[in-house]
Order: C-alpha cells, then sequence, then structure tokens
C-alpha cells in the first residue's frame, strides 16, 4: 500500500477526529483534530499532542453534515509516521482491523463518510474552477 502524503497543507472539508489524551493519573482532555488525508487503510491526523511510531489511539471521525453528522466511533489505529511541521506533528494512523460484526458497521461508516468526502471536494473542484475561469474573462 502507498502510504498517504504527509505535506498536505489542505484539512479535508467538514472531517474531525475526536479522541481523549490522558493527562494526568486521573485526568482526560477530549481532543479535537483536523484530518488531511483519508482511505480505507487509514488516516492522517495534525494536532500539537506528541505520539510515537507504534502508539495505538482510540478514536471517531464525525463528518459535520448540515441535519444530523456522520460518525465513526470506537475507531482502533496504529501510528506509524510521525512529520513534525512548525508547532504540530502530522500522523499517519494505521486502521487496526478485526473481523467482528461491529467492524463491519465501522467499515460500512468510513465508507459513507468517503463517499459524502468524495463528493464535497467535487463540488469545491469545480467551484474553483468555475471561479477562476469567470476571472480570466473579465
Amino acid at each position: 500500500m502507498d502510504r498517504m502524503d504527509l505535506t498536505s497543507t489542505q484539512p479535508l472539508p467538514d472531517l474531525t477526529a475526536r479522541f481523549r489524551f490522558k493527562k494526568g493519573l486521573f485526568r482526560k482532555e477530549l481532543i479535537e483534530s483536523r484530518i488531511f488525508g483519508l482511505d480505507e487503510y487509514g488516516c492522517i491526523l495534525k494536532t500539537d499532542k506528541v505520539f510515537e511510531p507504534g502508539d495505538t489511539l482510540q478514536f471517531d471521525l464525525v463528518m459535520q453534515m448540515p441535519f444530523d453528522n456522520i460518525e465513526a466511533e470506537g475507531l482502533q489505529g496504529l501510528v506509524v509516521e510521525v512529520r513534525k511541521h512548525c508547532s504540530n506533528f502530522f500522523y499517519s494512523i494505521d486502521f487496526a482491523t478485526s473481523q467482528t460484526r461491529t467492524d463491519a458497521d465501522l467499515r460500512g461508516k468510513l465508507g459513507r463518510i468517503q463517499e459524502v468526502l468524495e463528493r464535497k471536494q467535487s463540488l469545491r473542484s469545480r467551484r474553483s474552477q468555475s471561479g477562476s475561469g469567470a476571472t480570466q474573462l473579465a
């Protein structure tokens, strides 16, 4: 499998990851992170929290929608690559897979998020192309 590009500068539209980060013995902080790449095998997220390759993350992916968000809850991923960018880090995360029924449900939700994401990106690219064409005609 080809690795996703850790140099992407634009986050995916309306897609965030939520996870809990330990802040002490009894405290956890809820972190929301933008997603910069997504496929059926994993994702790329950006955060200021420090993880090492080999760390396992438990997180949810949330696609913001006008009426009802699409959520893939309880994902588990392995940090496979890290790149520092200013005070933040880009992390390449491989999804952990199992053969349980809940895993099939998660794959379905991930598939739905990917479909909506492709549509949103297609619409944005069409808008930017038509906008640049209008400025060239003027």
